[in-house]
């Protein structure tokens, strides 16, 4: 059973996640809507007590998902500096092809940290604030990129659990392919569903709204990742 207080916390965070993607999704006719099918694959491996790697790729299928328009492979090494905090730093490889304008191949630098801010009751809040050096094989100045994760999990049954995050992107710089300023707001809620011991399917809805000088974009987003701890 969930507490009357993790419930709160949890009502909390989903009407707060909602009423974000509402504020930036504007009036309905302000932006462009496609539906996309993202999936992803994450892959954490425990080298010791203290550090861990991890491996992803994710393949985003745009236009009505009717084409891959964006594939994603990602790795990291991370520190456990104690069970609530960890810092880590990678590497990721995006290849961009959207309908019209040129494919962009983006080679990605990043640094993280991790925190753990709540655990009670089996709910757990986490934040994950990401810092990214954006280069591009199609132009030669640096992006900087921040992003704050913070992502809610919250027990509806014995095996199963409530999961919804929000992530704005901030742009630090501009640059001829990264326009500055908010860029990108994610919000997601699901529900994990586990397959074997430390593997886990995450299926659900994501609303990715895109900034735009023009017209913005909203993408509703059927998302399935697996995760998988080893």
């Amino acid at each position: 059973m969930i507490s009357a207080n993790a419930r709160g916390l949890f009502r909390t965070i989903v009407f707060a996640s909602a009423s974000l993607a509402a504020f930036c999704a504007g009036p309905v006719n302000a932006a462009e809507d496609d539906f996309n099918i993202w999936t992803g694959q994450f892959a954490t491996f425990n080298v010791s007590d203290d550090v861990y790697v991890r491996i992803e790729a994710q393949e985003r299928f745009t236009n009505d998902a009717d084409r891959l328009g964006q594939l994603l492979l990602r790795s990291l090494v991370a520190y456990r500096i104690n069970p609530d905090v960890n810092i880590g730093g990678g590497y990721a490889y995006i290849r961009t092809d959207p309908v019209g304008p040129s494919r962009i191949n983006e080679h990605r630098f990043y640094q993280e940290l991790n925190l753990r801010l709540v655990n009670a009751g089996g709910v757990t809040l986490d934040s994950r604030t990401r810092l990214e050096q954006r280069t591009f094989e199609e132009g030669s100045e640096i992006g900087w990129r921040l992003r704050n994760f913070v992502q809610l999990r919250a027990p509806i049954s014995e095996t199963n659990q409530i999961v919804a995050y929000t992530e704005p992107f901030i742009e630090l710089n501009e640059t001829p392919i990264q326009r500055g300023g908010l860029s990108v707001w994610r919000n997601f809620v699901g529900v994990s569903v586990p397959l074997a011991p430390g593997v886990q399917v995450v299926p659900g809805y994501l609303n990715q709204h895109v900034f735009r000088d023009g017209r913005d974009r909203s993408d509703h987003v059927a998302n399935v990742n697996i995760f998988m701890n080893f």
